[in-house]
């Protein structure tokens, strides 16, 4: 019999019903990056070998754009800590940080530009940010 990592039938449901691409903060940040020009790939892998997707990719400019929610890359300012199976979610917290450290550096030693942010950021400073090191990276200049 299989026995569920979830501490309830409802805690079950909440999980399996999280978004894992096109969050509030992801739909927000490319709205605004699409509407002041910008044109990139949505929810790619930025090397075929890697089984990694960003979140906004630009792969002419080789920038890869990672928008992190507080709970699941464990936020510093936001994230606590579930009281309940604190066993499964410290591990499970602790492996996705490392696994963003990894693809972060991963990514960079291939030649791409890696941008993380947390998704309490607000939209329209992330999609500026975005645009100055695309355009930066298509003028050839280093960010």
């Amino acid at each position: 019999m299989y026995t569920s990592w979830a501490s309830s039938a409802a805690a079950r449901k909440t999980m399996q019903g999280n978004r894992g691409r096109d969050t509030k903060a992801e739909l927000a940040v490319r709205r605004l990056a699409h509407a002041s020009g910008l044109r990139y790939r949505v929810n790619a892998r930025p090397e075929p070998d890697l089984r990694r997707t960003a979140d906004l990719l630009f792969t002419r400019a080789r920038v890869a754009v990672f928008i992190d929610g507080c709970y699941w890359h464990g936020c510093p300012e936001h994230f606590t800590m579930p009281a309940t199976n604190l066993n499964y979610w410290s591990t499970k917290i602790g492996r996705n940080r490392e696994r963003d450290a990894e693809t972060t550096a991963l990514l960079a030693e291939r030649g791409w530009l890696v941008l993380r942010f947390w998704e309490h950021e607000v939209p329209a400073s992330v999609a500026e940010r975005i645009g100055q090191a695309v355009r930066v990276r298509r003028a050839g200049l280093s960010v």
